[in-house]
């Protein structure tokens, strides 16, 4: 089966082959580990890193030497980083006050050469690979909040300022503009990556969130909708309060933390029902734990939500900072349990 088939049947409850998962690195990995030993860790875990070539990853890192760095986005948001290969922090926002919104122009919309990447996609889909479309993370919520603060924000919305509805349709503008590309493309899937989640509740109360976001969301996910592509959507946090008005806006497969929310809620929320990509915790046990309680928290994880129907894979995204042995543990219990069924 090819990963193609059996990303559609996990999504679709129609008996995959495997629990597709995914061990990913940020580039704070290779700045922080003695790179040779993560090249024999990457190199010892041929299911999660089936096409990993050392050649090729030595030379991008020596094309892109470790810095901290300062730099302004394209939107004019100023962000500092502490880490190196971690995005890091905004320090300052180009909006001072919502009063000013009328001076700030969006930057244009950039142009993807859809043809070309047509071709791509399609040739993907030949080698029947799954393919996959990003919208970029902290489209509409976060980017607000990146523009001119998060009390800002929220202030403005609990008063309901129209200079908060002023930023949002510009914001909704743009993020049309993007997503009416990637409709073009033919991707199987697209995904609209926000944190709203805090460690107890969302960002926003569920009231601000009908009243504000929601409606952006489902303007921007339309165009992809339309085109047959599965709607993804990842978000940090505890957006349990959340995700019914996130799936009325269109997606399909939510990619949710696993402790945060709690295994045992999202099996009654969505076992049998929607897809759900679990995102691992990096928080708590994979940092501090020891190697078994990792491998313990694999398998009840899969226990818990995974059926020979579908609708489980999972992902872990390794950042600075996790010991060597639990990251192994972590691959070990990836490869061991992606074959399990409950």
């Amino acid at each position: 089966m090819t990963d193609w088939e059996n990303m559609y049947r996990i999504i679709r409850f129609e008996r995959p082959d495997y629990i597709k998962m995914t061990f990913h690195l940020s580039d704070s990995v290779w700045y922080h580990y003695d790179r040779e030993a993560v090249f024999e860790l990457l190199e010892s875990h041929p299911l999660l890193f089936p096409s990993f070539d050392r050649s090729e990853k030595e030379k991008a890192l020596a094309e892109k030497p470790a810095e901290i760095k300062s730099y302004r986005d394209r939107f004019g948001v100023l962000w500092d980083e502490a880490i190196p290969g971690i995005r890091g922090a905004v320090t300052e926002h180009p909006i001072k006050s919502l009063e000013d919104i009328s001076e700030y122009k969006m930057p244009d919309v950039p142009v993807t050469d859809i043809e070309k990447e047509r071709e791509r996609v399609a040739r993907q889909k030949q080698n029947g690979e799954f393919t996959y479309g990003s919208f970029g993370h902290g489209h509409t919520f976060l980017r607000a909040t990146d523009l001119c603060g998060y009390e800002n924000v929220l202030f403005a919305m609990y008063d309901e300022d129209e200079n908060i509805n002023k930023l949002l349709s510009m914001i909704a503008e743009y993020n049309s503009g993007i997503t009416t590309q990637l409709a073009q493309c033919g991707y199987d899937m697209i995904d609209f990556g926000e944190d709203l989640g805090m460690q107890v509740g969302p960002m926003l109360s569920p009231d601000l969130f009908r009243k504000y976001i929601k409606p952006a969301y489902s303007r921007i996910m339309k165009p992809a909708i339309d085109s047959g592509a599965v709607i993804h959507m990842h978000s940090d946090g505890d957006v349990r309060t959340l995700i019914d008005d996130m799936l009325d806006a269109g997606v399909e497969v939510v990619n949710i933390q696993d402790l945060v929310n709690g295994i045992d809620w999202i099996r009654d929320r969505f076992y049998g029902k929607r897809c759900v990509e679990l995102d691992i915790d990096r928080q708590k046990i994979t940092p501090f734990g020891t190697p078994r309680q990792i491998e313990e928290l694999i398998r009840d994880e899969v226990k818990t939500l995974s059926s020979p129907a579908g609708g489980l894979y999972m992902i872990y995204g390794w950042y600075a900072g996790v010991p060597l042995e639990n990251a192994r543990a972590l691959m070990d219990a990836m490869e061991k349990y992606m074959f399990y069924w409950d």
